[in-house]
């Protein structure tokens, strides 16, 4: 099965193109212009590079989230638009578990996966699996979040007992400092993070063989934190109450 995997949830994201577990191409998209301006052309480009085109793609697998609003958005429709166009499934792949699934495939010796996105504001979009290892898949022990990066370890030592975590994503290198104040030699990190296009290509085909891949309208975002502008909106609301 072809599978064009995207990934937009942060400003830089990436694209694949796989034929099964086979990695064809990958490609990085750097930071610096907005998703909105990139696509479609860098997913053609990267099609060009694999010597394919639109119609030879059988699965569309796309990061669902979380991530920045608008850069979700922008990837989950652009893939939505293609897979209609062509009549294809497509597969939602939360940006966390592709980021575990990458650092599991990092060869690091380590009890637990944990992802961590940047999500601003001092916080980070956070999931903890157990690494699993070989053909053993991780296993989700503590599911998205968000929260202050010292809150999460808190709510983390229980659990961890300083065996070894392997920390991968953005938001574990800018807190890198406090995690290994707070772990010690327990925590590894996945330096720099790869693209996780492959990963959510890979991931969307196991979804797709279990029959969780669907049609293009049914691919929801997955947020975790409430768009700034709901936010926004219940302040004013809350304002205007306190007023009446």
């Amino acid at each position: 099965m072809v599978i064009l995997a995207l990934d937009t949830t942060a400003p830089s994201g990436s694209v694949a193109v796989l034929r099964g577990d086979e990695l064809l191409v990958v490609r990085a998209l750097p930071a610096g212009v907005p998703h909105g301006r990139r696509l479609p052309g860098d997913i053609l480009e990267a099609l060009r590079a694999a010597g394919l085109g639109l119609a030879a793609i059988e699965l569309y697998a796309v990061a669902s989230g979380p991530g920045a609003f608008t850069g979700l958005r922008v990837g989950i429709a652009t893939m939505q638009g293609f897979a209609f166009a062509h009549r294809r499934p497509v597969a939602a792949v939360p940006a966390l578990e592709a980021l575990v699934e990458t650092a599991t495939r990092s060869g690091a010796d380590a009890t637990y996966a944990a992802a961590w996105m940047d999500a601003a504001r001092g916080e980070v979009f956070t999931a903890l699996y157990e690494a699993g290892g070989g053909t053993t898949a991780p296993v989700s022990i503590d599911p998205p979040a968000v929260g202050a990066p010292g809150a999460t370890l808190a709510r983390w030592r229980p659990i961890l007992r300083a065996r070894p975590v392997i920390f991968i994503g953005d938001g574990a290198l800018r807190y890198a400092a406090l995690i290994r104040e707070t772990m010690g030699a327990a925590a590894a990190f996945v330096e720099p993070t790869p693209p996780i296009a492959p990963a959510v290509g890979r991931l969307g085909l196991a979804r797709a063989a279990a029959g969780d891949a669907g049609p293009p309208h049914a691919v929801r975002p997955l947020y975790v934190r409430r768009p700034d502008a709901e936010l926004a909106r219940d302040r004013r609301a809350g304002e205007i109450a306190d007023r009446g």
